[in-house]
């Protein structure tokens, strides 16, 4: 999908570029989603199955049992790769929307830290551009920083897709693979999770700037045990570029959501983009919606092996505090009037 995206984005500039010399341009916010990848993962997975039977069956099995020995490879950071990483293709996704980062402090290479990423959105765009591609010059505004995104351990069980996202420096989400970056890949490592998750994604929609995470420390307790500073990070616009349908608690729609998260790990959504050649249409391209994520201050956490309940909610207050203070500070800058409260929930 977000390869898609940028292949098409000139095709669709050129079409605001019309409309607006009729009229003004309208301003507008995994990580990869299981509605993202999950299509690709299938797809690649059909393809090799389906190489099975022809010719070409021979490079299926060879690929297979590489698959066998480097099945492990994701939890260890998998294999980055600067060269997909500049792809000039994420560079057209980026201006699409456009998508930007912000920084604000400067990180030391000296530490670790572990990225809070708000909101999740739908799909997580803002996440993939700016920490899984050089779109927005990640490593240029912070040298000696490898940023690691944190998406679902299930995408890269599946074949092909898997070497996309570590060529990308995606990462599975799993407590395994945060313990070998932050412990055993020397310092400068910087690991993206996008907290809220899908219980946050069910919530997404335009003009509401709201987080789940007053219940989440599992990586305020993480930070703790490797010493891993934390730095809130809110992407503002993030929320803008689908429409959802929403279930309300109790409803049978959200029953499905929530059971689905439960058991499989995210939540499907009903939601909508624009057409692929109008705007008017509806499909599964996002609406060109700016997406500016601010990289906040990090906050200094102590090592403590086995930190107790009192540590981590601590901690977790004083994260909750500023990044509530990043939203408010930089709130109006991207359009949201003085009186938007971020709602964390």
């Amino acid at each position: 999908m977000k390869t898609l995206i940028a292949a098409y984005s000139g095709v669709l500039r050129g079409e605001r570029r019309t409309k607006a010399a009729r009229n003004e341009s309208s301003n507008g916010g995994s990580a990869l989603s299981p509605q993202g990848s999950g299509r690709w993962g299938v797809a690649c997975s059909a393809i090799l199955m389906y190489t099975f039977c022809t010719d070409c069956w021979l490079i299926a099995v060879l690929y297979f049992t590489w698959l066998a020995f480097d099945w492990n490879t994701p939890k260890k950071g998998g294999r980055r790769s600067q060269w997909v990483r500049n792809w000039a293709v994420w560079r057209y996704f980026r201006d699409y929307f456009p998508i930007q980062l912000v920084k604000t402090h400067n990180l030391l290479t000296t530490r670790n830290y572990i990225f809070g990423y708000h909101p999740h959105g739908i799909m997580g765009l803002g996440a993939f551009c700016n920490f899984s591609t050089e779109a927005t010059e990640v490593s240029k505004k912070f040298p000696g920083i490898r940023p690691y995104l944190a998406t679902l351990a299930g995408n890269f069980r599946m074949p092909v897709l898997r070497e996309y996202l570590m060529s990308g420096g995606i990462c599975p989400v799993n407590r395994d693979t945060i313990d070998y970056l932050l412990s055993k890949n020397g310092s400068g490592n910087a690991i993206i999770i996008v907290v809220g998750g899908a219980a946050e994604s069910l919530s997404s929609m335009p003009g509401k700037n709201a987080v789940t995470l007053r219940n989440r420390k599992g990586f305020v307790k993480l930070a703790l045990r490797h010493g891993a500073d934390l730095v809130p990070t809110y992407s503002f616009g993030e929320n803008e570029v689908y429409k959802q349908v929403i279930f309300e608690e109790g409803s049978w729609g959200r029953w499905v959501q929530k059971k689905f998260q439960k058991y499989i790990g995210f939540a499907p959504c009903i939601f909508h983009g624009r057409g692929l050649f109008s705007s008017d249409t509806w499909g599964l391209v996002p609406y060109s919606k700016p997406i500016t994520t601010v990289v906040g201050e990090p906050i200094t956490i102590p090592k403590l092996e086995h930190p107790t309940q009192q540590d981590i909610d601590l901690y977790h207050a004083m994260y909750m505090e500023a990044l509530v203070k990043l939203f408010d500070k930089h709130k109006t800058k991207f359009g949201l009037p003085e009186t938007e409260v971020l709602e964390v929930n």
